[in-house]
């Protein structure tokens, strides 16, 4: 016998899959409770199990045997936001994000999900998501419903009601849908004057069909400014979604397609203006570290991957001279603030732009319950957190600002529900406004 066969002998985990969390992860957690009071569901449950520790801890003690695989860890894991507050908080660099991720591969595993949230989960996350067509083929339909005169006769004749209450608030709030960037824009979009860097971006997949106007903006905002935009017509979803579900094996499938289209691009970097799916491109080695033939790939793709807002203040670009009139706040994005550590620059963004006036949003960096499609899957725990986020939103703020689409559409829910006036608006499209604003001066 091997001596890797023996180990496997003796071990006394309960994870029979691949990918079971990192026991040089969850050892280094010490249990200190530093984490506490930055956890979004222990502050609104009280219970050690919906904490970060109490997580660590159960996902422990399956691997150590003293617990099964079964309904207790799943709750716990997947009650989590994944908002990686508690990674900012944790003296001791406790990767609780991936270890979440890990567990509820291993979860989704022993307990797929059945009946009706089964295909759901199926239809969208593996049959529409990973397929570009297919999802604009959706976005079509979308579109048509908004222009045809169901969306006004739904609402009228109160069709609507059939649906759960918070999707009835979420389609309320929906966007209004365009064709999408990369059907449109050539393959590279030549940058103003003189090229500084080559640079692809991540187009998405909610982004271009939701929010293709934000993709516009970050198109228009590079150019300007020197850069050379490439749009690989290869590119895939993210694979976040997926991830966060627990479906780590389409996750790998479209991060595998994503490296592949993206290196080939040959590019400087990859710019994104979604702070989720920047975190999960960024972990892409983390996710294929056991694949021999994508490791390394992984890390040198991983490496070229910036926030748009991040991207623009290290790399330089030019102070815009038109005047936005406007008072805002920023709530940052928690897969932005916390998962990649970018809060600093878009704020600088904001304020060298002529006319804004930027009044901080107080706990800016707590989660707004979007987190991905939590808002679908844990509604009350979403609701009562947006709650929180709409009530702190200063006083005669014009817009409120951020780096993430799944934000965007939670707190202009919010603010529906809350029957307010504020505008919600992506970083990029405030700094693009005043670059219209001086091409009419």
């Amino acid at each position: 016998m091997s001596e890797q066969q023996a180990v496997k002998a003796v071990s006394t985990s309960n994870y029979v899959y691949e990918d079971p969390p990192d026991e040089e992860k969850f050892s280094v957690c010490v249990h200190c409770g530093m984490c506490l009071e930055a956890c979004p569901t222990y502050q609104e449950t009280g219970l050690e199990q919906h904490s970060p520790r109490g997580r660590v801890y159960l996902i422990k003690a399956v691997a150590e045997g003293k617990m099964s695989l079964g309904e207790v860890l799943s709750d716990a894991v997947f009650q989590c936001l994944d908002c990686r507050a508690c990674e900012t908080a944790c003296p001791a660099n406790v990767q609780v994000g991936t270890l979440i991720e890990q567990a509820r591969g291993q979860v989704r595993q022993a307990m797929p999900l059945s009946g009706w949230q089964g295909l759901v989960s199926r239809f969208f996350l593996r049959g529409i998501f990973p397929f570009p067509r297919r999802l604009f083929f959706l976005g079509k339909l979308l579109k048509f419903y908004q222009k045809s005169g169901l969306q006004w006769l739904t609402r009228k004749t109160g069709l609507l009601r059939v649906l759960p209450a918070h999707l009835r608030q979420m389609e309320a709030v929906l966007p209004e849908v365009k064709q999408p960037v990369i059907t449109r824009y050539p393959s590279v979009v030549p940058a103003e004057g003189e090229t500084r860097k080559k640079v692809a971006l991540l187009t998405g997949c909610v982004m271009d069909v939701m929010f293709s106007e934000i993709n516009e903006a970050t198109i228009r905002v590079l150019t300007k400014n020197g850069y050379e935009v490439h749009l690989p017509r290869q590119q895939r979803c993210c694979g976040a979604l997926q991830l966060h579900a627990g479906d780590r094996e389409m996750a790998k499938q479209l991060a595998r397609q994503n490296i592949d289209a993206f290196l080939a691009a040959d590019v400087d970097y990859l710019v994104v203006n979604a702070a989720g799916c920047g975190a999960a491109l960024r972990e892409y080695g983390e996710l294929l570290h056991n694949d021999p033939e994508y490791r390394e790939k992984a890390e040198k793709f991983s490496q070229k991957v910036v926030d748009v807002a991040k991207f623009l203040h290290d790399n330089g670009y030019r102070k815009p001279t038109g005047r936005v009139e406007k008072r805002i706040t920023y709530h940052d994005a928690c897969h932005l603030a916390h998962a990649q550590g970018v809060r600093f620059e878009p704020r600088k963004l904001l304020q060298e732009i002529p006319g804004i006036e930027l009044v901080e949003l107080p706990e800016a960096d707590r989660c707004c319950g979007s987190a991905g499609i939590y808002n679908i899957t844990n509604p009350e725990m979403a609701s009562r957190l947006l709650a929180s986020k709409i009530a702190n939103i200063p006083d005669e703020v014009e817009l409120v600002t951020m780096g993430n689409p799944g934000c965007m559409l939670q707190i202009a829910m919010g603010v529906h529900q809350h029957h307010r006036k504020e505008q919600v608006v992506h970083t990029v499209q405030v700094l693009d406004w005043a670059y219209q604003r001086e091409a009419e001066q």
